[in-house]
């Protein structure tokens, strides 16, 4: 059983490899990968980012806000973060970025079949098919599971600025105490999500190693045919 684990994720990760090679991938992910990463780190400090940002732009001061936006671009790489808090977000923002260009992909892949199916009704091919496909959703469903545990678990939590603090500060007596526990739930709430981010991407790994290989079985067989 544990071996099977492992050798699960071994090839997990030759179809993350194989994925990187295919154009479809990069879009989804670059793009998961700046904008959830810049939410995560404008989220350090609570809502008081977005006030800033709606302050400046209510009063016409544009450059204010790029300068906002771009902090929290640059803040994906740990420039003006400190490592701890840096890693635990890069991280997370980078496994993030690599379940949503897989469920992308998978998607892509299961229209297409279902196109194909119209004209090819080969038992074998839809029956597997409907097997990666009744996967999908659910995968989708723990990459939001991971996003909302990232999102509540934003900030600092070595220095106590997250965006649990003001929600625990109005509901325990004492800010300090607060602070404090906000800090300790960050962390933990980060730790879950990196770990339900890795659990499903053994998952999805599978499934887009068997869906490429599928695909290049496929073409050889009909470059022998022709």
């Amino acid at each position: 059983m544990l071996a099977k684990f492992f050798d699960d994720f071994a090839i997990a990760g030759r179809g993350l490899l194989l994925a990187t090679k295919k154009k479809s991938f990069w879009l989804p992910f670059v793009l998961t990968f700046v904008i959830f990463g810049m939410l995560i780190n404008l989220l350090s400090s609570g809502f008081i980012s977005f006030q800033l940002i709606g302050g400046c732009l209510s009063s016409g001061d544009i450059s204010g806000a790029l300068k906002i936006v771009g902090s929290a671009f640059s803040a994906i790489f740990g420039i003006g973060r400190a490592f701890s808090d840096f890693i635990f977000n890069f991280i997370l923002t980078l496994l993030q970025s690599v379940l949503i260009a897989l469920v992308v992909f998978v998607a892509k892949h299961n229209r297409k079949e279902k196109r194909d199916k119209k004209s090819d009704k080969e038992n074998e091919s839809t029956s597997k098919n409907s097997l990666i496909k009744s996967d999908s959703p659910s995968s989708l469903e723990s990459s939001a599971l991971v996003a909302g545990l990232a999102v509540l678990g934003s900030g600092c939590p070595t220095c106590g600025t997250t965006l649990l603090a003001p929600v625990l500060g109005a509901i325990l007596s004492g800010t300090t105490g607060a602070v404090s526990l906000a800090g300790t739930l960050s962390l933990i709430l980060n730790i879950i999500a990196i770990l339900i981010a890795i659990l499903v991407f053994r998952k999805l790994g599978v499934q887009t190693y068997a869906i490429i290989k599928s695909e290049h079985f496929k073409e050889i067989h009909h470059e022998k045919a022709s």
